[in-house]
């Protein structure tokens, strides 16, 4: 019987366990609200590069590889990760050392020494080219839609940074940035796995109840509004056509988030989803099609990636944006639309089986303040009708929403028929 249980700590760290003893191990993560957003403007990359900091030693552990060999010698393989707007520390550990497993975070959230900037700085930079092509422009497609999507806003970096600002960074700047970001009233420790709450509260005391900190100022809002199609393209000198058709979506409180997960897997869900058929079964011009969600505090986004030769591009933009009109305009049939829960329901279900998920869903659900159960989501699935689906994508596929990046070897007359096919879309929607 899996049971989640919260205590928030007299500093404000919130803590959630999620008990699972029918498992072997436990996953700890810690989550921070702070992410590519909160980087200042000229320090485009900043809450990435500190979180790669503090893996350079802490006081207790004054090198990488003492912390990386103390984290080992407990069952554990520390990574972290950082986005848009959050920053997650996490490992597996054995059930008898998650007290040491606290103990080791706290150490790095606490006491990093934030030494060997120069070394990171050409690490990251390393990391930064591979999104550059020969001419100094960015190629990543995920990167390029942000741009049009949030222009003038750090939603609109990548959250990596840029080669300038990488270089820029300091000491002061990343002591800035922990001292704000990194406090209590801005965390939540998630533990999941074969562990009693209890035991969990009472090793989070030890290892952080000495934290402390002022809680940050409120994010930037986004402010920018979109009333047409748009598009980049960038050359590149690959075998392939990378594209990213991007819309402007809903944010994470949108009552509509649900529908949006189901018309993902109804476009790109598996083999029998309607993208899959279309391109690669019919047509046969993708290896595959895929389809993200993000979603943020006041806006996200919907994006259908593909890689196509370049004499497929135009061809392969019309069937996405053909296909997404028809979503938007005819009802979804009873025997698809129940196929598509099932299958979505059923890996909720399965999300029961990995603690890793468990303290996703929890820790990162409590961060952002959308915690629900597996439960909860069910029954919203289960509530979602043809009239929502299409309703959803008649707001979400719209064709001021749409943003088009193509990057690879195009040339010209294949650029221009794509953005007729653009405004062919405007006419079809509205059609």
């Amino acid at each position: 019987m899996i049971k989640c249980r919260k205590k928030i700590l007299q500093n404000g760290l919130r803590v959630v366990v999620v008990e699972m003893p029918h498992l072997h191990c436990v996953e700890i993560a810690i989550y921070l609200k702070v992410g590519g957003r909160d980087d200042p403007g000229d320090k485009a990359g900043l809450s990435h590069f500190l979180e790669h900091m503090l893996f350079r030693g802490t006081r207790e552990f004054p090198s990488n590889m003492e912390l990386e060999t103390a984290f080992e010698a407990i069952g554990g393989s520390v990574n972290a990760t950082t986005d848009e707007e959050s920053t997650c520390y996490f490992s597996r550990v054995h059930p008898s050392h998650v007290a040491e497993g606290l103990d080791l975070f706290a150490s790095m959230l606490l006491h990093p020494t934030l030494k060997c900037i120069d070394i990171e700085k050409r690490i990251i930079a390393e990391e930064a080219m591979e999104d550059i092509n020969e001419h100094g422009e960015e190629t990543n497609p995920h990167n390029l839609a942000s741009s049009l999507l949030w222009p003038g806003h750090p939603l609109g970096n990548p959250t990596i940074g840029y080669l300038d600002t990488i270089r820029c960074f300091t000491h002061e700047d990343l002591k800035n940035h922990l001292d704000c970001f990194y406090v209590p009233t801005n965390a939540v420790l998630a533990l999941a796995g074969d562990i009693k709450a209890e035991t969990a509260f009472a090793a989070a005391i030890k290892a952080f109840g000495k934290w402390s900190g002022n809680t940050p100022l409120p994010f930037l809002p986004t402010s920018s509004q979109q009333n047409r199609p748009q598009s980049v393209f960038i050359k590149d000198s690959d075998s392939q056509v990378h594209l990213l058709i991007a819309f402007r979506g809903f944010s994470r409180s949108d009552s509509r988030i649900t529908a949006l997960r189901l018309i993902r897997r109804i476009l790109c869900g598996g083999g029998s989803s309607r993208l899959h058929l279309k391109l690669r079964e019919e047509l046969g011009i993708v290896y595959s099609v895929d389809a993200s969600i993000s979603a943020y505090e006041e806006t996200g986004a919907f994006a259908i990636e593909l890689s196509v030769l370049r004499e497929n591009q135009a061809l392969s933009i019309k069937e996405v944006l053909r296909e997404i009109a028809r979503l938007a305009k005819e009802p979804l049939p009873n025997n698809e639309l129940a196929r598509i829960k099932k299958g979505y329901i059923y890996d909720l279900e399965y999300g029961k089986d990995s603690a890793y998920e468990m303290q996703a869903r929890y820790g990162w659900g409590e961060l952002m303040g959308i915690c629900r159960s597996i439960e909860e989501d069910r029954s919203e699935a289960e509530d979602v009708n043809a009239e929502a689906i299409r309703s959803a994508a008649a707001s979400l596929f719209a064709p001021h929403n749409l943003n088009l990046v193509s990057v690879g070897p195009w040339k010209n007359a294949e650029r221009i028929e794509s953005l007729n096919i653009l405004k062919w879309y405007m006419k079809e929607f509205s059609g």
